[in-house]
């Protein structure tokens, strides 16, 4: 089975998980993934030999529209999608913007954004298409995630490594999850 194809089980395999996905997509947003922690930590569960724990923080939607980009309008889909799935603290960002807040050069869809992430096993998203698909994004690919290991991606692990250091020891990865291994060096 491939990598995308064993993601995309474990998600299909969450009811709550494919739901969600199923709300976002019913969005119709352009370029529009759920990414991070949404994936990460099902997968990570799911290694882990355990049933998929529900998000613990927030769900986190890009997508990426330059003619869209006031935060207002982030906002005004937030508001939308607590509607739909009120027990979902969600976040919502339009990508075509965040360039400016991390310091980066524009991003040309959602799935470049992802490049400066802080961690490879982060930097996954998915979103539904159709039925039963599930298309995957994965700009550092599924290894990581998959292998269970910790990595910076390459803007974490020199100019920003503090940031990732710090999101190692504040996430409480490696309590949650027994089998997380860091990446040498």
């Amino acid at each position: 089975m491939s990598a995308d194809s064993q993601v995309a089980s474990i998600l299909r395999a969450d009811p709550f998980r494919w739901r969600v996905l199923n709300v976002a997509s019913a969005l119709g947003l352009p370029d529009s993934w759920i990414g991070a922690g949404f994936v990460r930590n099902a997968v990570w569960d799911h290694l882990h030999g355990r049933p998929p724990s529900p998000p613990t923080s927030d769900v986190d939607i890009i997508w990426h529209d330059l003619g869209r980009i006031d935060p207002a309008e982030d906002q005004r889909i937030e508001a939308a999608l607590c509607v739909a799935e009120p027990s979902i603290a969600w976040s919502v960002k339009n990508q075509a913007r965040m360039h400016t807040r991390n310091g980066d050069l524009p991003y040309a869809s959602a799935t470049e954004a992802m490049r400066c992430w802080p961690e490879t096993a982060t930097a996954v998203a998915v979103r539904r298409r159709g039925f039963n698909g599930c298309e995957i994004a994965a700009p550092f690919g599924l290894d990581d995630l998959l292998n269970l290991i910790l990595r910076p991606t390459p803007r974490f692990s020199c100019e920003k490594r503090g940031i990732y250091e710090d999101r190692l020891r504040t996430k409480g990865w490696t309590t949650s999850w027994p089998l997380l291994r860091k990446a040498e060096a």
